[in-house]
């Protein structure tokens, strides 16, 4: 091979290195233009899919949403420079409707669960929640926590929660109810037909507090749950950003101090 010919090979291997990294470079381009991250900056809004409850969301006497995952998606929002729109959606659809894209993220108390994790990707947990069993007190007189084990009795829970989930791993032979939402399914134990409920604490210890005569929470920890931000799958940006987030909030203590006013007092029940 002659020196002319080498020359003139290694400048077309060159040619097509620069032309393969341009294209490299468009696309990457193109994937972070498109990415959520991105357009949440250009319309000046981000859209936050959330269901109802407490403390989590809820409306004040005002009628305005309060609560701990609002107060972290406003400083969010906040932080990233924009404004808030909360879209209210049902816990058992929320996944779909996050894919369908009606809104950017989800930010609900949201545990991570494998069988979630197949259809949205998870930020890096910012805290963690845990289960709680709430009784009829008359209905569930002298029960131990394995007493609930029975076919005899029946569970409450919300539908699509992982209180539904500990529900069945830890009372498989007891009658699982499922209701669209929290207050319907603490509603039948107050009312006597169920026997008990399974959710996320406070809520089994804040309703046992405001009614002591009537229901009973009890204190075992049925399942400990690291809470994450949901996403949609192929947007490495977005989950990028918002890890970071987390990990600055975090690390100011402003996670902690949100956590301990929403979940280990009751100084905010004054606003409802």
């Amino acid at each position: 091979m002659t020196g002319w010919r080498k020359v003139g090979l290694m400048v077309m291997g060159l040619s097509l290195l620069f032309c393969q990294m341009a294209a490299g470079g468009e696309i990457q381009k193109k994937i972070a233009a498109e990415s959520t991250i991105e357009q949440i900056a250009k319309r000046g809004a981000i859209r936050v899919g959330m269901d109802v409850f407490v403390p989590w969301a809820m409306k004040n006497k005002k009628g305005e949403l309060i609560g701990f995952e609002i107060d972290v998606a406003r400083q969010l929002a906040e932080d990233m420079g924009v404004k808030v729109e909360f879209v209210p959606t049902k816990w058992s659809g929320i996944i779909p409707a996050l894919i369908a894209g009606k809104f950017d993220v989800i930010i609900g108390g949201m545990a991570v669960t494998p069988k979630r994790n197949l259809k949205i990707n998870f930020t890096s947990p910012y805290y963690y929640s845990s289960q709680g069993l709430l009784a009829n007190k008359k209905m569930a007189e002298g029960f131990s926590l394995a007493d609930f084990n029975s076919p005899d009795v029946n569970i409450a829970a919300r539908l699509g929660s992982t209180g539904a989930l500990t529900a069945k791993k830890r009372f498989p032979k007891a009658r699982l109810r499922l209701f669209d939402d929290e207050p319907s399914a603490v509603q039948e134990v107050r009312n006597g037909r169920v026997h008990a409920m399974i959710a996320s604490q406070p809520l089994p210890a804040h309703m046992a507090a405001d009614l002591p005569d009537l229901l009973k929470a009890y204190p075992d920890r049925l399942m400990k749950e690291p809470i994450c931000f949901g996403v949609r799958k192929g947007d490495v940006d977005t989950l990028n950003f918002f890890n970071n987030w987390i990990e600055i909030v975090k690390s100011k203590g402003w996670i902690d101090e949100r956590y301990s006013y929403w979940f280990e007092s009751t100084v905010w029940k004054s606003e409802m």
